[in-house]
């Protein structure tokens, strides 16, 4: 009578063999599941308002944020950066996971809603049933198969593999409990639908859950008969909702809690983050600023803590870490979460969150490795933000008299003569006599392009090439612009990213009062990290709110003027390079610009392994020109071994261009540190395109490629 009744019907019998005691116990744990999972993520949530008040907007235009999260957490698309088979892997799983909570709550709908309005009606009925039921179960089928592939592979990567990033010394019991808990789940679903199928004897419209069939065939040839599955059947359906229920009530207690607050931690996201820092509220004392105690960090960054899916992925981009330097971005996350649940949970005393020495969260020597590259957010899948943590921790050292002296050496050369060099301001445009051509002063008269040369390019005799060359583009271009000579001082991108927030906010003050004595239309920079404070931060200060000035880095500027440059992509014959800044690249998405440029001079540029948004940082920048630390590998000498080694060209690499005089810097240390001298150049872009346009043997001006010299004054 079974057989033919769901023969007639299509359909399945959601309690079968369990009877009316056994539905209202299940009802009674369901419940029971769902208040526990209620109570226990309450909490969890709830422990983020003792953290402090976030600077920036977070849940602002809530609904366009949601959306995009779904979309970011819908595609996946941040798995897949970096890691094809792993992007690939967790789609399965999500996708998977989600299709079958999606197919539960239709079917909860269909038994606890429909049916009973129905029967309310005089007519019970249910739409689970004929072709609803039978793509219902194909598709049931189909995805739990590719959540439980997803499962597989997770394995397999973890304890076959045993992919490297994925252990650690936060690798425990939770990460076990997750992705066994999640296969037994699907597995077990399986099981208890093979048995099914057998119990009822093979129904014919059965065969569209196809895994659930094949799953009864080999039950049936392993011996299990008809009467056989009837009678496992409810032990087998009774063990798969238990787990199911300790699943649902465990969530909020460990890693599976970053199924929700890695969704709510991307709806949060600040898209500038690290790019721009929050500031110190004006009215915080000394021992307010940074963070000395956990509860010093905002939610936003609580959740952060909370969101970390142990993956490893900041860890294994980190150049820092790479170096062999004391710093792993995930443990740093990870410590600190980890001190908040022992603290709340009495398991240990009250330290610290940074110190020199002693006993603290996190050691000053972690945080002075940092070098504020960003490659840990940009491949973190749940947009957790490091930079500004790591940010709020250097500040506390600050603050505290902490840091180290070759850093206060430097700060204190910025306080008194505004560059780091130490060297007198008045030296600042000594570059200038070397050229045949005078540079305006753009103090003296307005011009279109304010050009802002940096420390590194007037006052380090191998970068002032730099800005030689640069002058010498702006020269042949014919162009409107000046410099500040001995009155520019430090921009203070990087005094910032190492804590000393209170000079930064000095020099902001100093350079926009400069600013505002000039008449110009175009703010442009040697330096990224110079182009990235001042338009991303500087408008935090009150300048260039409403972007009416133009802010650019050189090579996006030369750029524009190619045509009056007069370079046609075939002078110079080498075979090239190019390494992305981070703070050009990562921080600000310009990546087109430098190559554009690197083609004009007719070089033949072959790509790093590691380039665009994957780009290895120098090693430079958070205040890594200033510290002598100890490293296994300077990232300066890997990223050369990489250009030499592993770009398509090999050994055939002439050039190693960079567009960063930190850069510069760093590479030129790291080509005599690591024995490269002889193998390879380090040149400037702007150098390349200097000696492309010596090489053309023409000067266009711009009236000749009808381009504008006219000064606003002239307007």
């Amino acid at each position: 009578m079974i057989h033919l009744l769901q023969a007639d019907t299509l359909t399945r019998e959601t309690f079968w063999l369990i009877g009316p005691i056994g539905e209202a116990v299940f009802y009674y744990l369901a419940a029971v599941a769902l208040l526990v999972f209620g109570a226990l993520a309450y909490r969890r949530f709830a422990r983020y308002a003792h953290g402090s008040e976030d600077p920036f907007a977070r849940l602002d235009e809530l609904g366009t944020r949601i959306v995009r999260a779904a979309k970011i957490v819908g595609s996946n698309e941040q798995q897949f950066n970096r890691d094809f088979v792993g992007g690939l892997m967790h789609a399965f799983i999500f996708w998977g996971f989600l299709t079958l909570f999606i197919g539960t709550t239709i079917l909860a709908i269909d038994m606890d809603i429909y049916q009973k309005i129905t029967a309310a009606f005089g007519t019970k009925q249910s739409f689970f049933e004929g072709a609803f039921y039978l793509s219902y179960s194909l598709v049931m089928d189909a995805m739990g198969l590719l959540f439980v592939v997803g499962l597989a592979v997770a394995l397999y990567r973890r304890y076959i593999t045993r992919n490297e990033r994925l252990w650690d010394r936060h690798t425990g019991f939770e990460d076990a409990y997750l992705v066994w808990m999640l296969f037994l789940l699907g597995v077990g679903g399986y099981l208890v639908e093979g048995i099914r199928i057998l119990g009822t004897g093979f129904p014919a419209f059965e065969t569209v859950s196809f895994v659930g069939w094949f799953v009864a065939d080999v039950f049936e040839l392993a011996g299990m008969t008809e009467a056989m599955a009837r009678s496992v059947y409810p032990v087998a359906w009774w063990s798969h909702a238990i787990l199911a229920f300790v699943f649902i009530a465990s969530i909020p207690l460990g890693k599976p809690f970053h199924m929700i607050s890695s969704f709510a931690n991307v709806v949060t996201r600040d898209e500038k983050a690290g790019v721009r820092l929050p500031r110190v509220p004006d009215d915080a004392s000394p021992d307010e600023i940074g963070a000395s105690d956990i509860d010093d960090f905002s939610w936003k960054q609580l959740l952060d803590h909370d969101a970390c899916t142990k993956c490893g992925r900041c860890s294994s981009v980190c150049p820092a870490k790479a170096s062999g330097r004391p710093l792993d971005p995930r443990n740093v996350i990870l410590d600190l979460k980890q001190y908040r649940m022992d603290r709340d949970a009495g398991r240990t005393e009250e330290m610290p969150i940074i110190a020199d020495g002693g006993t603290s969260v996190i050691d000053s020597e972690t945080m002075d490795s940092c070098m504020a590259c960003m490659a840990c957010m940009d491949a973190c899948p749940v947009d957790i933000e490091h930079v500004t943590q790591f940010t709020e921790m250097n500040r506390r050292l600050t603050e505290s008299g902490q840091m180290k002296e070759t850093v206060q050496e430097a700060m204190m050369n910025v306080f008194q003569n505004g560059n780091t060099f130490g060297d007198p301001e008045r030296k600042r445009p000594d570059w200038v006599d070397d050229l045949d051509f005078e540079v305006p002063d753009a103090r003296e008269q307005a011009v279109d392009y304010l050009w802002y040369v940096g420390d590194y390019p007037s006052y380090d005799e191998r970068n002032q090439q730099i800005a030689k060359s640069l002058a010498t583009l702006f020269h042949h271009a014919d162009v409107s612009y000046g410099i500040l000579y001995d009155d520019e001082q430090n921009d203070g991108n990087d005094i910032r990213r190492v804590g000393e927030e209170g000079l930064y906010e000095m020099l902001v003050e100093d350079n926009v009062a400069l600013f505002e004595d000039c008449e110009f239309d175009h703010l442009v920079c040697t330096d990224p990290h110079s182009y990235n404070t001042f338009k991303n931060e500087y408008p935090e200060f009150g300048w260039n709110e409403d972007n009416e000035v133009e802010v650019s880095h050189y090579t996006q500027v030369v750029q524009e003027l190619v045509p009056a440059l007069g370079l046609i992509g075939t002078e110079l014959d080498y075979t090239v390079t190019y390494h992305d800044p981070c703070h050009l690249g990562r921080f600000n998405d310009e990546y087109e610009a430098p190559r554009s440029l690197v083609r004009e001079t007719g070089c033949e540029l072959h790509e790093m392994p590691r380039n665009r948004a994957n780009s290895f940082c120098c090693g430079g920048g958070g205040g890594g020109l200033w510290m002598d630390l100890e490293e296994e590998t300077k990232p300066s000498e890997e990223r050369l071994r990489e250009a030499l080694e592993d770009t398509d060209a090999g050994s055939a690499v002439e050039k190693f261009v960079v567009a960063c005089p930190m850069c510069m810097t760093m590479y030129e240390d790291g080509r005599k540190t690591g024995g490269f001298e002889e193998e390879i150049e380090i040149v400037g872009l702007s150098e390349l395109l200097a000696e492309a346009v010596t090489a053309s043997g023409s000067t266009v001006t711009a009236s000749d490629a009808g381009a504008s010299s006219a000064t606003p004054a002239d307007d």
